[in-house]
């Protein structure tokens, strides 16, 4: 109807473990959602400016203001603060934090409660305290599978750069410790003859699963 004005969508934390949902008193007037990647500088002396290599992105941070005030109720403010505090606690089947979303209207955010620093600001006449602010910053929560064979952990594949003088069998007693692993690095990579490789040849060198 004319003159009728929209509700604000309230935000609102979910537990997806227990699937709790935990309503903000009142939304943040304002977050940051902060992101970048991790560059290593390769020292190469005599350079005034060594060279930068991308070495993967970093997890994105969502960090807000979140306020309560119990005043009007009469109440401890505790009891609204804390389930969210809660959220910092990890759990006896994972003994990791829950994994959570924060939802605000059309924007959603998979992550882990990473702080929680709550101020006290107002006390009722025994001094039980009626508001309190949060300064809270949950991190990105990304889905990695790992696989597990043979008792080992089967990581993703990585990749190396052959130097002068390298072999299969040399490179295979580095990265896994055992020169007998060499054929995993050979079927991975189509090599035919493993005591000639090229050097600055790029090999993928598959994750430490059993021989």
């Amino acid at each position: 109807m004319p003159g009728n004005t929209p509700q604000l969508a309230k935000a609102f934390i979910v537990n997806t473990t227990t699937g709790q949902q935990i309503q903000v008193m009142y939304n943040p007037e304002q977050y940051s959602l902060d992101q970048g990647n991790n560059i290593a500088e390769i020292g190469i002396p005599g350079l005034n400016a060594p060279p930068i290599q991308y070495v993967r992105g970093k997890g994105r941070i969502l960090s807000m203001e979140l306020f309560f005030d119990s005043y009007e109720l009469g109440a401890d403010v505790r009891q609204f603060t804390d389930p969210v505090t809660g959220l910092l606690a990890t759990l006896p089947s994972t003994f990791a934090p829950p994994i959570l979303l924060f939802v605000m209207g059309s924007f959603s955010f998979r992550c882990v409660l990473m702080e929680a620093a709550q101020r006290f600001t107002m006390f009722a006449i025994d001094g039980t305290p009626v508001r309190s602010t949060l300064n809270v910053r949950f991190h990105e929560y990304v889905d990695v599978t790992v696989a597990v064979e043979s008792g080992f952990f089967v990581a993703a594949p990585v990749v190396t750069n052959v130097i002068q003088g390298d072999t299969v069998s040399s490179i295979a007693a580095t990265v896994y410790g055992d020169p007998s692993r060499w054929r995993d690095i050979a079927n991975a990579n189509n090599i035919e003859d493993p005591f000639n490789l090229p050097p600055g040849q790029s090999l993928v060198i598959p994750g430490q699963t059993s021989s």
